[in-house]
């Protein structure tokens, strides 16, 4: 017998393992079923076992293949979707990684116990239809935390645009006046969202002062002065007056370090300097109100 009809005979009789256990499989998980979440309201019973019979003919369909664990076809492929979608719905409920590792492995368990049970079985078999079950099952894993890193690298990305537009916001604070609280650290991404977010509102504002406070920066290297530099630039190519404040001694230490020429910028010391040459520039006067 070649190996590869030994692997298709060993595939074969673990679809009529299946085939012939199921029944014996669902009482199991109807009576087990609870101890696989941690939380017993996560899933019913219910549906545990419809997770399980689906999870069930999937492998049925798998094994039919030649090469059930070629993770390129279609069968595997619909396997892992499988997977993928079981762990969104836990995931919802508030459950985590190692509530589905711990039901694939429940079910694995439960075939290595019908294994056991089957006396008639040889050792060789037996032997054979254990390593393939565990090379599926172990591939079944790697899918289970490709989903999960895949779902974590979804929320932090979404979680990073989130802080890249409420760590700049906005504000008018006159009529063509702006302000530009800048907090962290400028990188090319962020500064590329603060540019196109604040040209967009000068244009829609037409805001002809733009008070850029950096406050907030706790260090200034070339890579971020030559950010504050492109943006000053691109205010002024938008026809408005851009004035720098909150630049600290360190900072300005550390911009003369390096040899960072802002001479053509018009600096204050503090935001309120800077909404006062604003007001300058556009020739507004603003009364305390007081008699």
């Amino acid at each position: 017998m070649t190996p590869a009809q030994a692997e298709i005979s060993i595939n074969q009789f673990l679809i009529e393992q299946i085939k012939l256990k199921i029944g014996g499989m669902s009482d199991v998980v109807e009576r087990r079923g609870h101890t696989i979440f941690v939380d017993t309201n996560l899933m019913s019973k219910d549906e545990i076992t419809d997770m399980t019979l689906e999870f069930l003919e999937l492998l049925v369909t798998l094994l039919q293949q030649d090469h059930p664990t070629d993770r390129s076809s279609p069968e595997f492929k619909a396997l892992a979707q499988f997977i993928t979608s079981v762990a969104g719905q836990i995931r919802v409920r508030g459950a985590h990684m190692e509530e589905l590792v711990r039901y694939i492995m429940f079910i694995q368990r439960i075939f290595l116990e019908a294994l056991e049970e089957d006396k008639g079985v040889s050792f060789s078999r037996a032997r054979g239809a254990l390593l393939l079950l565990a090379s599926i099952f172990n591939e079944t894993m790697l899918e289970v935390f490709h989903s999960y890193l895949k779902e974590n690298e979804r929320t932090i990305t979404a979680q990073q645009e989130e802080l890249k537009q409420i760590s700049t916001p906005i504000t008018s604070i006159w009529d063509g006046v702006l302000t530009l609280p800048i907090i962290g650290t400028l990188d090319s991404s962020r500064t590329m969202v603060v540019m196109e977010r604040l040209l967009t509102r000068i244009e829609a504002d037409r805001a002809r002062a733009v008070v850029m406070d950096v406050t907030g920066v706790m260090t200034v290297d070339s890579q971020v002065s030559h950010h504050l530099i492109q943006m000053t630039r691109a205010i002024r190519l938008m026809g408005a007056q851009a004035i720098l404040t909150g630049i600290r001694p360190d900072i300005a230490r550390a911009l003369t370090s390096l040899n960072i020429d802002l001479g053509d910028v018009t600096t204050r010391a503090t935001l309120s300097d800077g909404l006062k040459e604003a007001f300058r520039l556009l020739n507004i006067h603003v009364s305390d109100g007081v008699a």
